[in-house]
């Protein structure tokens, strides 16, 4: 059941990024065609205002489909009437014509050539494979060739209806975040903060925090904590423990530099209860410092230290364990997740947003649009940087499956 509450807290997540895409880009003009809770074959559609809403059977996310995300090409048309034109040889004058218009950039008479090939599919004898790749294409080049086109909007529009995905996740990391902070009840602290990762607490120091009671034992940051009181602790039994002291001194037993070092007994403070702006303010704090340590993660990826990179796999097997430990728990660990979908997005690579709103913000500055060439070639780096960082997550989480 865990696995299950998980599986559907990571598909939540997906939609709500989607879901800032779509809103975004029907304020802005750019109608999208499709928008899916789920991933086909489609379980259920309707379409209202020309969207197509569906369900798809695969309960993972959703998707929305913008028109026009590229420039359409005259290559497109060998991708999509290829075989069609080697099937039926009377549909080479058509595409030919449709070519010549994109070539010279003339998108109003492209637009009418493109009927001129529907009209001549509509009378020609396809194989099945030949047909449904023409009508991809049909619908595709169409979909470039409208005003509402992505490709075609100004840079702000473009900039702010891909960044709305990455930004819808981060808004709802800060309201989550938010939340939990007013609904903490008064508890006991020393006055440190924990490293959180997308799916655990660890129980290493991050911070801590001045005038604290955990300052005044000697804590640096860096500590990891291995017991309290003479108890073995490990990150997620931390606070609890300290919280169930009611007040009474706790002795935290360290392991500093490779050595074991016990601190001095402290008396763990009273916290007091949070505010609306006062948890806002905590949630905005505590975003700002997972921040820096997924950047720090990043960073020391490039020196080849990936050991707090996680797979899906991982993420929704840590999720499953924060379920299993409560609702404030799963919720805190949903919110990391959010937090780093909305960064991890941003990266300036294809096929991710942020390699997006760098494109659009060079052809913004260039005045002119970037090859497509240009896009494929860059696209094959992010994918191949996104299929490393998958490999190096998965080959984390089997080894942590292990232990």
């Amino acid at each position: 059941m865990s696995i299950l509450v998980s599986l559907l807290g990571l598909a939540f997540l997906i939609l709500i990024h989607e879901a800032g895409h779509f809103f975004v880009a029907r304020g802005v003009g750019m109608n999208p065609r499709k928008f899916y809770l789920g991933f086909p074959p489609a379980v259920a559609k309707t379409t209202r205002n020309g969207i197509e809403y569906g369900v798809g059977a695969i309960p993972l996310g959703g998707y929305v489909k913008i028109p026009g995300m590229h420039r359409p090409a005259p290559g497109d048309l060998d991708v999509h009437f290829g075989r069609g034109v080697e099937e039926d040889p009377t549909l080479a004058r058509p595409v030919g014509e449709l070519r010549r218009l994109l070539e010279v950039a003339d998108y109003a008479a492209a637009r009418r050539a493109l009927e001129d090939v529907r009209i001549a599919l509509s009378g020609s004898s396809l194989s099945p494979l030949a047909a449904k790749s023409a009508e991809r294409g049909l619908t595709e080049i169409d979909d470039a060739l409208a005003p509402d086109a992505y490709w075609r909007a100004k840079t702000w529009k473009r900039v702010a209806v891909i960044f709305a995905g990455p930004a819808a996740n981060l808004v709802l990391a800060i309201a989550i975040f938010a939340a939990l902070f007013m609904a903490l009840d008064p508890s006991y602290r020393v006055g440190f903060e924990l490293r959180g990762t997308t799916d655990s607490v660890t129980a290493t120091v991050n911070d801590v925090l001045p005038d604290s009671p955990a300052e005044a034992a000697g804590v640096r940051a860096g500590d990891r904590i291995v017991a309290i009181n003479g108890t073995t602790v490990e990150g997620e039994s931390i606070r609890p423990t300290i919280q169930a002291s009611d007040g009474r001194p706790v002795q935290l037993t360290v392991v500093r530099d490779g050595e074991t070092v016990r601190l001095e007994p402290v008396r763990p403070e009273k916290t007091e209860e949070f505010g609306l702006f006062a948890s806002i303010g905590e949630s905005f704090r505590v975003t700002w410092e997972v921040t820096q340590e997924i950047g720090r993660s990043v960073g020391r990826l490039v020196t080849g230290d990936g050991g707090d990179v996680s797979s899906p796999v991982g993420i929704v097997q840590g999720s499953s364990e924060a379920v299993e430990q409560g609702t404030d728990t799963y919720l805190w660990v949903l919110g990391l997740i959010s937090l780093s979908l909305a960064l991890l997005n941003l990266l300036p690579l294809l096929p991710l947003d942020g390699g997006h709103i760098a494109f659009s913000l060079i052809e913004g500055i260039r005045g002119r649009a970037v090859a497509r060439e240009v896009y494929e070639r860059v696209s094959v780096v992010g994918i191949a940087v996104v299929l490393l960082l998958f490999f190096i997550g998965l080959s984390n989480d089997i080894g942590r499956l292990g232990e």
